[in-house]
């Protein structure tokens, strides 16, 4: 099979300017306090990946298929539609919390939420540690 790039990659942009210019302004207040939130719940410095995600933390995969590479641990997005927040490796067995979370939609990794004042944010803090934490049992990580 033959190896194909990764698209999502780090990148050299600053995730706080990125965040300042997202136009919308409850994403923009939302992405502002995720910035230090994520940075608080995982003790990692937010790096961009790709033009649009806010990442903290690196893991590497590798499929049985042979194709691997590097993706980010958690982080978010300030989307026009919503808020993307990215749970690696997806939800196991996380209806508990997810039931006391809010209002929000999930998708195979993605967390979807419209604002922060629509979820308990005890409750985001103990499904991106769950996730984390998992990451970093289960996988080769670094802090990038």
């Amino acid at each position: 099979m033959a190896k194909s790039d990764n698209k999502t990659k780090p990148t050299l942009v600053s995730p706080a300017e990125f965040v300042a210019a997202v136009e919308h302004p409850t994403r923009r207040a939302d992405g502002e306090k995720l910035l230090d939130w994520f940075e608080e719940v995982t003790g990692y410095t937010p790096r961009m990946w790709g033009p649009s995600l806010v990442g903290y933390g690196r893991y590497h995969y590798k499929y049985d298929s042979g194709r691997e590479g590097d993706m980010l641990i958690t982080g978010f997005s300030p989307r026009k539609a919503n808020l993307v927040l990215y749970i690696m490796p997806g939800y196991r067995d996380m209806s508990d919390k997810l039931a006391r979370l809010g209002k929000h939609k999930v998708g195979k990794s993605c967390l979807y939420i419209n604002k922060l004042a629509d979820i308990d944010m005890e409750v985001l803090r103990e499904i991106v540690e769950d996730g984390f934490s998992y990451m970093k049992e289960n996988y080769d990580t670094w802090p990038e």
